[in-house]
């Protein structure tokens, strides 16, 4: 298993065709929470305050994975449909010929903050 030491060189270890989407997924989450650090937790790359992950993401062989709350998932599922993606409980995957639109990864994270409560 490979740890990771930041974003960067997890970026760099994903495949080479996902590497713009988590590189434009890292972007709007750190846009949309300035005030959050970057961490790596559970091998993955994300975004948290007070100890709780806010948003992460995550690359696998053929797509991508952003993973936010579960409240933030059902709070934006027709926004999720509506795009023609996919999710879970807590996740939604996209790849590079179905992107997640910025305005979605921002609204999921904001979501997923509030229902943190950080």
């Amino acid at each position: 298993m490979t740890v990771f030491a930041d974003h960067d060189a997890y970026i760099a270890a994903a495949p080479e065709a996902l590497q713009p989407l988590l590189a434009f997924v890292r972007a709007r989450l750190a846009q949309t929470l300035p005030d959050a650090e970057e961490i790596i937790r559970y091998d993955m790359p994300g975004f948290g305050s007070a100890g709780l992950i806010i948003a992460g993401y995550a690359a696998f062989s053929k797509q991508c994975g952003l993973y936010v709350s579960k409240g933030a998932i059902s709070a934006y599922s027709d926004d999720i449909a509506a795009a023609g993606l996919k999710a879970s409980k807590t996740g939604v995957t996209f790849s590079p010929s179905k992107p997640i639109p910025d305005e979605l990864i921002a609204a999921l994270a904001l979501a997923s903050r509030k229902e943190l409560g950080v």
